[in-house]
């Protein structure tokens, strides 16, 4: 009894609790467009106003890792983003992430920023999402990540409007951000037009990339595509 108690205790610390796993394009940051296997893990701690995913936030399936694994290989392709929710609110992420990148793959993490990134793998790039003052979560960003980050990650935000835009072109400046790696500016859908946000960034002449998430023109927020 005792060793299957141990057995079964083996296996909880194996799992992760997952909402989908699927093959689409990559619809956002430096890999847009390549196609991508995205394991999306279940929960988060933030409810940004904007969020398209809070299908995320509850339910899901466990999973063990190895599984995961073995579905992630049927796909055949060498991308892999692990996001949420909130990836990293299920402490075994940081397990999945370094297996994914020893069995080979090219690994993202899409993460909110809100929780230490210490302790990612090194070979994964991590896609920090600052969150602005329209996304009513800015209070939650972990300021002592920025440091972190190296020319391998990203810095995205999303946008909702001409005081999110000057917030983050004045935060990117005192911060230089632009000199620790890419940083993406995004509008929100229906709140920010994507011609004016990039009338702007011209006009500053900002160190960003503009970008629009393909999934959104291509599939209009279908869940797992």
């Amino acid at each position: 009894m005792h060793a299957v108690t141990i057995d079964a205790a083996a296996a909880a610390a194996q799992r992760l609790r997952i909402t989908e796993i699927f093959l689409s394009l990559q619809g956002e940051a430096r890999d847009a467009g390549w196609p991508t296997v995205f394991v999306r893990l279940t929960g988060c701690p933030l409810r940004c106003q904007y969020c398209d995913t809070a299908y995320a936030f509850h339910g899901g399936e466990w999973r063990e890792i190895d599984a995961i694994l073995e579905e992630v290989a049927s796909h055949g392709v060498r991308h892999v983003c692990v996001t949420g929710g909130e990836p990293l609110a299920q402490k075994r992420c940081l397990q999945l992430l370094q297996r994914l990148c020893d069995a080979g793959y090219e690994v993202s993490l899409e993460t909110s920023g809100a929780i230490d990134i210490a302790q990612v793998d090194p070979r994964v790039s991590r896609v920090l999402d600052i969150k602005t003052p329209g996304s009513r979560e800015v209070e939650r960003n972990r300021w002592e990540n920025l440091p972190l980050l190296t020319a391998h990650d990203q810095i995205k935000f999303v946008l909702c409007g001409r005081e999110d835009y000057e917030w983050a072109r004045d935060l990117i400046a005192g911060r230089k951000l632009h000199e620790r790696c890419d940083v993406l500016f995004s509008p929100s859908k229906s709140e920010l037009d994507a011609r004016a946000l990039a009338d702007w960034i011209v006009a500053d002449r900002l160190p960003v990339k503009f970008q629009l998430q393909l999934h959104k023109i291509l599939w209009n927020d279908e869940p797992g595509r």
